[in-house]
């Protein structure tokens, strides 16, 4: 499995790419060295998206998302560089094409990339 995106600004700046790399069996999204976000979201969440574009399918300024249409990771560990979340061996990835940076307190989301 070598899928890899560059992601796009939606409600703020956010830059870089993301992987997903398996490691002894278990699969993580992995934002990249070059990953940065804007600090000014309260609630930060890295999450799974079933649509390829995520900003493009949403209403700006917030980029708005339905909770329906993504799989939840963990919280944003830090606003920039490397860090992983790991992939529950059950989550059938096929049906995710993008990774997002979404507020969960405001649904805004910040960025998105698309799984190539």
């Amino acid at each position: 499995m070598n899928l890899s995106g560059t992601f796009v600004s939606g409600e703020h700046p956010t830059e870089g790419t993301v992987q997903i790399v398996v490691e002894s069996e278990q699969r993580f999204v992995e934002l990249q060295p070059d990953f940065k976000t804007s600090h000014l979201g309260p609630d930060l969440r890295v999450v799974l998206h079933r649509l390829e574009d995520v900003i493009g399918s949403t209403t700006p300024p917030d980029f708005p998302i339905k909770e329906q249409e993504i799989f939840l990771l963990d919280r944003l560990q830090s606003f920039t560089g490397k860090q992983r979340y790991p992939i529950p061996s059950w989550l059938d990835l096929a049906n995710y094409q993008s990774v997002a940076i979404w507020c969960y307190a405001f649904n805004a989301t910040f960025g998105a990339a698309k799984l190539n």
